[in-house]
């Protein structure tokens, strides 16, 4: 039976590439793996040899063709599909302590009073804190997700008190939100944060773009910074909020798949006002589509550093076990022609080590560094500015990544929970007093310093992790430090929206967002500029 189920997935494998495989290859693939199966001197694992296969074949196409066992293709698309079956907590895992780091409003957990800090000890008369039972992160997720309408029951500690709470929580669908940001950066600035583009992206950017139209917003900032990208049609459907009918948004092509045009619609509630597109080197794919479109028609003016360079389109295949294959079908090209996608000729490990290379060479800091050959030289379609294809989308201002209070005291710090542990026990302590002293956020982000008592308390939580203190790094990064404490507190206090408002204070690009926005004639000047990029001074 095994030689029979191994031969049988391997005739579905083979003719899935029966187009691109010649006759003798196919044969001879065959007739490996058909010696492997009857004359081997010990038993096979065919499944292993079979998920083996399909990853090494799709290793050598591409770095984006890849291969997703069944149990983990659900996980893997409920960041795009919007939703997920489950109670509605953010957790971390602390001192083998599952900590609740924030409840999503209007879901289970929050309805039932569920509280940021609280620490969950038993679940479902299950004990799942201690160094004995050393829970993972995915222990929890099977444990606290599951089908809309059932029961979980959790016990958990609160601040000093021995005693345990209980909740009796019913799950139901927790939403994925992907627009992180929307709020009025200035009296006629407004500015949402796309953090992916999903299922609901489109909905959620249209209410978020309503909602600032109706307090006052002229002019649009549209941050894509650490952007991956997701669905094509969900980036189409955005750009297509700014674009004029008949606009020719992105094109797809491959050698077996005929071009294929995606142009705008009628359809259009921001196609006059005045458009900032923020992106970093973490911007990729449909991230690049929609700012591609953007600089290919002279509508927006891109700021930042060079996006990442994915410009390859990837097909869903569900394979015959439940698992899934994501296949590279087709290139995608901005209206200019450009392909946005870098080369990636040298193999998978070197096309990941382009991003370290690009920060070794000084690319993200020195606009001097970029190069591009001629031969990849495109004019835009309004105005003819001179834009490049061949790797990423270059922004139009440049503005280089600081790192200058980036130390490995703060990594070290970010990467074992040190600061989000830490606002949590100042949380802990200071709740009633936060909430009375700042009723309203604007009060909370003019006035709350970060003060001597809370940095006691973070490097006393350092000194627990063993990170060794190192007094000229702590100074080089106590600056930012204090921001991403200050900006937990606001998460906490109140949402995700006030979190990024503090973060976005000393974001750079923003900033130079605001600048072009607010200086007379600097955008049209920039728009109608042959010069593509101007270093940030």
């Amino acid at each position: 039976m095994r030689k029979y189920s191994l031969l049988a997935i391997l005739f579905l494998t083979t003719n899935l590439f029966s187009q691109g495989i010649s006759p003798v290859q196919q044969r001879k693939l065959v007739q490996a793996l058909s010696a492997i199966s009857s004359m081997y001197v010990d038993t096979i694992n065919d499944t292993k040899i079979i998920e083996s296969s399909i990853r090494g074949v799709l290793k050598d196409l591409d770095p984006h063709s890849v291969y997703t066992p069944k149990d983990e293709v659900q996980r893997m698309r409920e960041p795009l599909e919007g939703s997920f079956d489950g109670i509605g907590v953010q957790f971390q895992i602390l001192d083998d302590t599952i900590m609740v780091v924030q409840t999503i409003a209007g879901t289970p957990a929050e309805k039932v009073g569920v509280l940021p800090g609280d620490k969950i000890i038993y679940i479902n008369d299950d004990l799942v804190a201690g160094s004995a039972v050393k829970v993972q992160n995915s222990d929890v997720f099977k444990r606290l997700r599951g089908k809309k309408g059932t029961e979980v029951l959790v016990k958990m500690k609160r601040g000093r008190s021995p005693e345990l709470i209980e909740f009796k929580i019913i799950r139901d669908k927790i939403p994925i939100y992907s627009v992180d940001a929307s709020y009025m950066a200035d009296s006629k600035t407004g500015y949402i944060k796309i953090n992916s583009f999903g299922s609901t992206t489109y909905d959620e950017f249209t209410k978020a773009l309503a909602g600032l139209k109706k307090e006052g917003m002229k002019d649009l900032v549209l941050s894509l910074q650490g952007n991956g990208g997701g669905f094509l049609g969900t980036a189409i459907q955005i750009a297509d909020e700014f674009l004029p009918a008949n606009k020719l948004i992105v094109y797809t092509e491959g050698i077996n798949q005929p071009r294929t045009d995606a142009k705008a619609t009628v359809n259009g509630n921001y196609e006059k006002g005045r458009l900032v597109v923020l992106v970093d080197e973490y911007s990729a794919s449909a991230s690049e589509i929609l700012s591609g479109a953007l600089q290919d028609w002279d509508r927006a003016v891109i700021v930042g550093v060079r996006t990442f360079g994915k410009g390859l389109v990837q097909r869903e295949l569900p394979l015959v076990d439940g698992s899934m294959m994501r296949l590279t079908v087709a290139r995608y090209y901005t209206p200019t022609g450009r392909s946005i996608q870098r080369p990636y000729k040298d193999g998978t490990e070197s096309y990941y080590k382009e991003l370290y290379n690009r920060y070794r060479n000084g690319e993200l800091m020195h606009v001097d560094s970029i190069h591009f050959p001629d031969t990849l030289i495109y004019k835009t379609l309004v105005n003819g500015r001179t834009v490049y294809g061949g790797g990423g989308v270059m922004p139009d201002i440049f503005v280089p990544v600081d790192t200058t209070e980036y130390s490995d005291l703060h990594r070290s710090m970010v990467a074992k929970g040190v600061i989000s542990r830490t606002a949590v026990e100042y949380l802990n302590s200071h709740r009633e007093e936060l909430k009375e002293q700042y009723p309203a956020f604007a009060k909370f982000k003019k006035q709350f310093e970060t003060g001597d008592d809370f940095l006691k308390l973070l490097l006393a939580e350092a000194e627990k992790e063993e990170i060794k203190y190192d007094d000229v790094q702590f100074n080089r990064s106590k600056r930012l430090i204090k921001l991403q404490l200050k900006a937990l507190i606001a998460r906490d206090l109140w949402d995700a929206n006030e979190y990024y408002q503090v973060l976005d204070s000393e974001n750079e690009s923003l900033q130079k967002a605001l600048e072009i926005l607010n200086t007379p004639g600097s955008y049209d000047r920039i728009l109608t500029s042959s010069k593509l990029y101007t270093q940030q001074k």
